[in-house]
């Protein structure tokens, strides 16, 4: 709602959209299929999106990415799921390094995505990830993430994708695919446990649901000017 107000008013939003607490309440009566009844909704919606940035979603030259939010109408800090970066996968992580003209930007990105939609989508452990991250910056007597070369996160993606594949998961290449799974993933998120705990001490009605805010990327990790 709050997005909304700000981009009636003229701020400066990236473009987006909202799939309504409304839909996550009939996800909980009906299931999956109410991702069919709405998907073709949600292709247009990101066609409005890709026109606003003129950028495609899946696009090898200069591929939209989004982030995918959860959007509870009580603010319930921690316990519900985000993806960043959704829409890289091995073609358009090339694509992003020639348009952000920054190797190590691109290959920081998708090591993320791949790490982030892992946990929350796929169900792997997070520190797994967090493990082979820590080895490796020891491997090249690095302190930060941020010292990491391109050369080193492009070794961590092979890396994570072996994670993956050692847990008995499959890591989706098709963007669409991947936008469908995070969006059941952000639903399937309202139920979990910690959700469930956090809205009983504090009083939260389980009716209420959540929305899914699905907006282009703003990156944090290009430049010490980038927002």
């Amino acid at each position: 709602a709050n997005l909304s107000q700000m981009s009636k008013i003229g701020l400066p939003v990236p473009p987006g959209f909202i799939i309504t607490t409304e839909a996550c309440r009939e996800y909980w009566t009906q299931g999956a299929g109410l991702l069919d009844e709405i998907w073709a909704d949600v292709c247009a919606a990101v066609a409005r999106v890709e026109e606003e940035t003129s950028k495609k979603f899946g696009c090898m030259q200069d591929p939209l990415l989004v982030s995918v939010r959860s959007g509870a109408p009580v603010s319930m800090p921690g316990m519900m799921d985000t993806i960043l970066n959704l829409g890289l996968n091995d073609e358009t992580v090339e694509a992003l390094v020639k348009s952000s003209g920054d190797s190590r930007f691109a290959y920081d990105s998708y090591r993320r995505f791949i790490q982030m939609y892992s946990n929350v989508v796929l169900g792997v452990p997070h520190d797994l990830f967090e493990a082979r991250l820590t080895a490796l910056k020891k491997e090249q007597k690095l302190q930060f993430d941020h010292q990491v070369p391109a050369s080193g996160w492009k070794q961590l993606i092979a890396e994570y994708k072996k994670i993956i594949l050692d847990a008995g998961k499959s890591f989706p290449s098709d963007c669409w695919d991947q936008l469908r799974l995070a969006i059941d993933a952000v639903f399937k998120s309202w139920n979990t446990p910690r959700a469930n705990t956090y809205r009983k001490i504090n009083g939260i009605s389980a009716e209420l649901g959540t929305a899914v805010n699905i907006q282009a990327m703003v990156f944090g990790n290009l430049g010490d000017d980038c927002g």
